[in-house]
């Protein structure tokens, strides 16, 4: 087992919202996650997600909602709702996608040198593993851009699939950027599907990220 996957403890607490199933420690807590809105006193009419009064009609969805680590779901407002639903895709299958990992080609910088690689999503959701002769662990919360690499795109939007990507990060304690490029392995067509289905799953792994970082 990797330093990155210690078993993280968690605890079920009861916020003002609903039971929640958190870390025990805030910085365990999964980079994906969003921080609860400030509470509004009005137990039943309040979105959960936005923090927003509604109308027991505009507010009566329950959604889950596992970025705020809710153990059931909660009452919505009709546009948050939305926006969660989509989100229980990459929790139900695209975060599963990115544990399994894939194997790339990976370049260290402008090395004209790469290796093969299995990259995935350390359980705790907190590291992307690296594993071939080498081994890193890149922190999640110090990658600062994801470029997703493509081919057979075409100006008026035709059939694309991503081959690749290029990530930047920091290391801990440097303001240095350190770059890798992710290349699919052409081995086998299968290699090349699970490949571009887990670049698709880090796409919308960089999107919440993100947004969790805008919050």
């Amino acid at each position: 087992m990797s330093g990155c996957e210690a078993l993280d403890a968690k605890k079920l607490v009861r916020s003002p919202s609903g039971l929640r199933m958190v870390p025990e420690h805030r910085s365990a807590r999964s980079p994906f996650g969003l921080d609860e809105p400030p509470w509004v006193p009005d137990k039943e009419h309040h979105c959960r997600r936005c923090g927003k009064c509604f109308c027991d009609k505009c507010c009566s969805k329950k959604v889950p909602l596992p970025r705020m680590c809710f153990v059931d779901p909660v009452r919505q407002c009709a546009e948050c709702a939305l926006v969660s639903q989509k989100e229980t895709e990459f929790y139900d299958k695209q975060l599963k996608v990115l544990m399994n990992g894939a194997t790339f080609f990976v370049t260290l910088g402008t090395s004209d040198k790469s290796e093969l690689m299995v990259c995935r999503l350390s359980n705790n959701q907190r590291y992307l593993v690296l594993d071939g002769d080498s081994h890193y662990e890149i922190e999640i919360i110090q990658i600062s851009t994801v470029q997703i690499l493509t081919e057979g795109f075409t100006p008026g939007g035709g059939n694309s699939r991503a081959i690749g990507m290029i990530l930047q990060y920091k290391v801990p304690g440097s303001e240095e950027l350190k770059q890798m490029k992710f290349t699919a392995s052409e081995d086998f067509s299968c290699n090349k599907k699970l490949s571009a289905s887990w670049l698709a799953a880090m796409h919308k792994a960089t999107k919440l990220l993100y947004e969790s970082r805008d919050q």
